[in-house]
């Protein structure tokens, strides 16, 4: 399968050295299914010249907000909606939130402020290409947050701080808001860079990425959901 990684944005540049970009998170965490990987980027304006170009595309994280009017983000919510049906679809982080704000939802920055660290999400509802287990743990690091459903959306999993935190659109498009491409590190080192100035409770965040967590476990998922026929 041809895989699109819709880039929407970058790490500090301080851990690319480290850890890499987000397209690369997204191979290492999905490595071994032999998936022709194209990565566009799209604040640049680089596209697929037609949704059918790949068989799945995943939209990845960014510092910008959905809401923010920049050209780039209209243009990136427009793909989305040519693409849903055309092919599947996969939202993390900034993804999930474009992809509910292009289907017709609403995105804002959360009164709760930023979630950081490693959250759990209880899981609402199943679908096949998930297990029957009963929560999930990833990363988390946003303040925008998802908080009215597009039509006919429904809520796969959240918490009490995030309630819509992972979302079905349909059988063929998928989002959620933690980050499975995150390794612990990365995290890690996302907060103490940024400590005192917007993370107040960073310690307690970082002590609880040194506890496991799931990611190998939802990169199951996303290969299966990406197998699966509509």
């Amino acid at each position: 399968m041809k895989v699109g990684i819709l880039a929407a944005g970058r790490p500090p540049r301080s851990l690319q050295p480290t850890f890499g970009d987000y397209p690369g998170m997204f191979q290492r965490l999905l490595a071994g299914q032999g998936y022709d990987w194209q990565v566009f980027d799209v604040p640049a304006g680089d596209y697929p010249a037609t949704p059918e170009a790949c068989g799945a595309y995943i939209v990845t994280g960014a510092s910008a907000g959905v809401y923010d009017g920049d050209p780039w983000i209209d243009a990136l919510l427009a793909f989305l909606r040519a693409a849903r049906g055309r092919a599947k679809l996969v939202g993390v982080c900034f993804g999930h939130q474009a992809m509910a704000q292009a289907f017709g939802g609403n995105v804002i920055k959360s009164p709760k402020g930023w979630g950081v660290g490693l959250h759990t999400y209880g899981v609402a509802e199943h679908r096949g290409w998930m297990d029957e287990k009963p929560a999930v743990s990833l990363s988390a690091s946003h303040q925008d947050q998802v908080v009215e459903l597009p039509a006919n959306a429904t809520v796969l999993g959240g918490n009490d701080f995030c309630p819509l935190g992972m979302l079905a659109y349909d059988a063929t498009s998928i989002s959620c808001q933690l980050h499975p491409e995150f390794e612990p590190g990365y995290s890690i080192a996302l907060i103490e860079g940024r400590s005192g100035s917007r993370f107040p409770a960073e310690q307690a965040a970082v002590e609880s990425l040194h506890r496991p967590d799931d990611h190998e476990r939802v990169a199951g998922w996303i290969e299966r959901f990406l197998e699966t026929t509509s």
